[in-house]
């Protein structure tokens, strides 16, 4: 799920357009109250312009039967509306924060050979440089070239794995604090949202703050000669709510609509402060750990490219013409050869059955001739020489035996039978004979050849077959590009039960924290559940509606996500999710 939300790319660079010079100071500037009012509406409305679509989101812990008998308030929606964006701005910085954190711990997990190649080759041309130098040079002088280097990159990923963890276990740890505060008032939000959107402000703000708190904590554990660039000069000021310690007063539309602009304002100033700073300690780019195969594609190209140039009428050369002329005629003969002639072969064989069947009905009348004249050939002949009436059925066989030996006795006098005696005849029926097995031979020989012309006609495609057939894997395989979970194809569905496998995980580790009184730490993993469901989600969603079990699935879902469903009931929903819907099951191609 490497684009968990492509569209937010616009957004994100426009919110830190807008930011990058509140940063420096302070993130709000010193403006009077109305001023200040006018200006968080005009971030409230482009937050609001550039928000990601929320349509497949890990829904919010709400009462879905008790929506069909409450209507939504303006305030109750409003606070639908601020809730569910803040777990997606949540989610999404979750996300961008653990794919960079999955990419350090399996460098981590590597060899010290993998280690020192990846500070060298991997990290662009400037890294290239002066790795290579420092390597010779801790060669050369201290013989510790290798070991230093390896050093150098463990604590390199050490450095991000540690900074991510710590961002990770925050943003965690705060949305499940969200989620279950909306989890405990969802009902009274739907039944009296007066009373509980003020208290409901209240909470999520003072959330903010500890994580204002938590997230601090990050610039603290940088080590000193760090190897990342910048600073942490700008600190995380999240905006107070006004009136928050008055408990018992009543906000009014005006308040509460400042109050939620200044919830968005909140969000933004996290989402570029993240944004920042995980962009400190992210993962190389593409084009960054690869830039050593694009350079030499590069200079591969630049040399192609000459040698055309030289080859080229631009330099006075008709070898191209001549080549391409070449290559046209290649592929004439070939589709000839290999596609037309057997297509044609095999439209013949198909479509003109009768003619040659009337064909082949004719040779075999002409074999017949020539069996009926054998026949009347040997029965005069016997007849003659034995000098007494044989039935017409006689067999061939039969009355061949005698002609035989007739002709065997003819042969002790060959000259004086050759003249005046029936040798003649015998040889002139042998002859006869002769040609009746060969004709039989023929009218065989090309029942067998009409038999296997379309056997030679798709011979003669095979080439041009599996020709075909390999062009149209690959554009399958183009068009087809199932590595996301969101995919079709067999790796899509791995994923997706790798996801499936990673939240039974993370409640049995929530679970764990539970029985060791971590509560913290608790907290932390079940709000690295709620993500991985909410990737699940997010995964399943498209598959699920063409499957038509999207509403089963989407309920199964939202129960692991209820913060009072029990360890073991959440397992039995996982284990029936993986047996029962199609989406997740298993691909029977291996």
């Amino acid at each position: 799920m490497e684009d968990y939300s492509s569209s937010s790319s616009s957004s994100n660079s426009s919110l830190k357009s807008l930011y990058s010079k509140i940063l420096r100071k302070g993130f709000l500037p010193d403006l009077k109250v109305g001023e200040k009012i006018t200006f968080l509406e005009r971030v409230s409305s482009l937050c609001k312009r550039t928000r990601r679509r929320r349509g497949n989101c890990l829904p919010l812990p709400l009462p879905t039967a008790s929506l069909h008998h409450y209507k939504l308030t303006p305030d109750a929606s409003r606070v639908h509306e601020v809730l569910g964006d803040i777990l997606e701005h949540i989610f999404f910085n979750l996300h961008s924060v653990d794919k960079n954190l999955q990419f350090w711990q399996a460098r981590a997990e590597g060899s010290t050979s993998q280690k020192a190649y990846f500070m060298v080759f991997e990290r662009g041309p400037k890294a290239f440089l002066d790795g290579s130098g420092q390597l010779l040079h801790d060669y050369l002088f201290h013989g510790t070239g290798m070991q230093s280097l390896t050093t150098a990159a463990s604590a390199h990923i050490s450095e991000r794995i540690i900074v991510l963890t710590s961002l990770r276990y925050s943003l965690a740890t705060f949305l499940a604090q969200v989620y279950v505060e909306v989890d405990k008032v969802g009902e009274q939000i739907l039944k009296e949202p007066e009373k509980s959107v003020t208290s409901l402000l209240r909470t999520i703000n003072a959330l903010f703050l500890e994580l204002e708190t938590s997230i601090g904590h990050v610039s603290a554990i940088r080590q000193p000669g760090s190897s990342v660039d910048g600073s942490y000069s700008a600190p995380l000021l999240f905006e107070k709510l006004p009136g928050i310690n008055q408990q018992g007063s009543q906000w009014t539309d005006c308040a509460i609509r400042d109050n939620i602009n200044l919830i968005y304002l909140n969000l933004s100033k996290l989402d570029v402060y993240l944004s920042l700073l995980v962009a400190k300690h992210q993962k190389p780019r593409k084009m960054t750990q690869h830039w050593m195969r694009y350079t030499v594609g590069a200079v591969g190209i630049t040399i192609f490219s000459l040698w055309l140039f030289r080859h080229s009428r631009l330099a006075g050369s008709s070898d191209i013409d001549n080549w391409i002329s070449d290559a046209k005629e290649s592929v004439t003969v070939f589709m000839t050869d290999h596609v037309e002639q057997p297509l044609i072969a095999i439209r013949d064989e198909l479509f003109e059955t009768f003619r040659k069947r009337h064909r082949g009905v004719m040779e075999l009348e002409e074999v017949q001739l020539t069996s009926n004249s054998l026949h009347r050939m040997l029965l005069a002949f016997t007849e003659q020489t034995k000098g007494q009436k044989f039935p017409e059925n006689a067999s061939d066989q039969e009355l061949l035996e005698i002609v035989m030996g007739r002709y065997e006795k003819e042969l002790m006098h060959p000259i004086q039978n050759l003249l005046g005696g029936e040798l003649a005849r015998a040889m002139l029926i042998q002859i006869q004979k002769l040609k009746l097995d060969i004709e039989t031979a023929m009218l065989e020989l090309n029942q067998i050849l009409r038999a296997n012309e379309i056997n030679f006609a798709i011979l003669a495609a095979l080439p041009a077959f599996f020709l075909s057939l390999v062009v149209l894997m690959l554009l399958r395989a183009w068009f087809k590009q199932d590595t996301r979970a969101e995919g079709k194809g067999r790796i899509a569905r791995v994923q997706r039960r790798l996801l499936i496998v990673e939240v039974e995980k993370r409640i049995m580790q929530f679970q764990s924290r539970i029985d060791q009184g971590l509560e913290k730490d608790a907290q932390c993993m079940y709000g690295l559940v709620l993500y991985t469901l909410d990737r699940l989600y997010r995964a399943v969603e498209a598959q699920a509606k063409a499957t038509g079990e999207w509403q089963c699935l989407r309920q199964d879902i939202s129960d692991l996500g209820k913060p009072d469903l029990q360890t073991a009931h959440k397992l039995m929903v996982t284990s029936r999710m993986e047996r029962m819907y199609d989406c997740l099951l298993p691909s029977l191609r291996r």
